[in-house]
């Protein structure tokens, strides 16, 4: 009898190291091709959220509203045609072929100066707006990344959680049968019923985190049909040295939310210069023929017509346009001031990952491991108890599972600084369907 319940109580033991070890490699499979056609790679999502997110073909609306402004900034205003009859005699017979006939066309021309700084500040709105589309390209592409790795991770544990369900019931089990053998307290059997239900409330909480964690990626995704999709990689355990470098001028320069908010601060700029040409008027020009009607002769008129600046002067306009001037600038500088912080904040974050992964790679998964095997081995010659054997399993398991948050940490972290130093990915895509600056659209930028 007592051999019986020493040869399972091996096996639950050697459950318990499978359960770890198919954990670990787990996390070394990274990079290997999924084993099922329909699996859903990291690639895959972030194509799919590119060609599919709400929130990015919104933007993309917002980019070819602005590319149709800036064309239409590049337009005159239609001329007017001016039909007249004057002086049209009343008392005589003839009435109206006695009058004075004209036809002509008018146009307003702007004040030199307005219409092309129109058109400049068309175009720096077609800037702003794809700067716009970059940034929220880069950040969805970070979202995705960070989606695919927390569901990586949750369909992960739930695997361990089923696994360690199955260690703790055989546990379970095994107790019962010492105590009905009267070989054990009836307390061993009480605590390992009490690992049993814990072991049970964890899976199903795990089995919810990954739904929730499946969600939020289709959400970004587009595509609530691969709910259910089953998803290939695994979790990075090697930083990117890369990553730990100081990033160049250069790459704060290219990243989109400074270009956005420097387009934001040239087309405050032009907009102020716009604003002080506002007091100076648009001239009316006009030129008409037609004929007297009582002498029956041709003649041509030239008309000119300016508004007077008596009322409104533009001077409101002027001053809000210097106030946006002032805010640009400020949010210009708070921008750069932000990714900085970003910066910093990412790095530390990617290096405590980094130091903490290591440590549970290193040192402290290692000697789990090797505390379970004396353990085990203490276990069979009498010299543990078998909570002590659970305990262990139990330390074990949590270690490899803080191992796999770590990890996640590190993959998280990593995914932010990419959006931070390596925003010009599909940067190409965003000029797609324009001709030139302020052309018309022709396609949705979202796709």
């Amino acid at each position: 009898m007592k051999r019986n319940v020493f040869a399972r109580l091996k096996m639950i033991a050697v459950l318990a190291l499978q359960a770890g070890a198919g954990m670990f490699l787990g996390f070394a499979a990274q990079g290997l091709p999924a084993s099922s056609t329909n699996a859903l790679t990291l690639d895959e999502a972030i194509r799919l959220a590119l060609a599919n997110n709400p929130s990015l073909r919104a933007s993309g609306a917002q980019l070819d509203a602005a590319a149709a402004r800036a064309f239409q900034a590049r337009k005159w205003s239609n001329p007017e045609l001016e039909v007249g009859v004057e002086e049209w005699p009343l008392e005589t017979g003839r009435g109206f072929p006695d009058s004075k006939q004209t036809i002509g066309l008018a146009q307003t021309l702007p004040f030199p100066g307005k219409k092309s700084l129109d058109r400049r500040i068309g175009g720096e709105g077609v800037k702003f707006s794809e700067a716009e589309v970059a940034l929220r390209r880069t950040e969805l592409v970070r979202d995705v990344k960070a989606a695919f790795f927390n569901a990586l991770a949750a369909g992960q544990r739930l695997t361990v959680a089923g696994e360690l369900l199955q260690v703790a019931e055989s546990s379970a089990a095994t107790a019962r049968k010492r105590v009905d053998a009267g070989a054990a307290a009836y307390q061993e059997q009480l605590r390992a019923e009490i690992l049993l239900e814990e072991a049970r409330v964890e899976l199903s909480n795990d089995d919810r985190a990954l739904g929730a964690a499946r969600q939020t990626l289709v959400t970004l995704l587009g595509r609530p049909d691969f709910k259910d999709a089953p998803l290939a990689g695994a979790l990075a355990e090697t930083p990117e040295d890369d990553l730990l470098r100081s990033p160049a001028t250069d790459v704060l320069a290219s990243h989109p939310s400074l270009r956005a908010a420097q387009a934001n601060v040239e087309r405050a700029r032009l907009e102020s210069r716009r604003a002080r040409l506002e007091p100076y008027p648009d001239v009316k020009a006009g030129v008409a023929g037609g004929r007297l009607g009582d002498t029956d002769e041709s003649i041509i008129e030239l008309r000119f017509s300016v508004p007077l600046p008596i009322f409104d002067t533009g001077k409101g306009k002027r001053r809000e346009a210097e106030a946006n001037l002032t805010r640009a600038e400020a949010e210009s500088q708070a921008v750069q001031q932000q990714w900085q912080q970003e910066w910093t904040n990412a790095q530390q974050r990617y290096r405590t990952a980094i130091e903490q992964a290591g440590n549970y790679r290193e040192r402290i998964l290692p000697k789990a491991n090797e505390a379970l095997r004396l353990v085990q081995t203490g276990f069979e010659q009498g010299k543990f108890g078998f909570i002590d054997l659970l305990d262990t399993q139990r330390t074990t398991a949590e270690a490899r599972l803080t191992y796999q948050q770590k990890l996640l940490e590190l993959n998280i972290a990593q995914a932010e600084l990419d959006a931070l130093l390596q925003p010009q990915i599909h940067a190409a895509i965003f000029r797609r369907g324009h001709n030139q600056r302020g052309a018309l659209p022709r396609r949705r930028y979202g796709a």
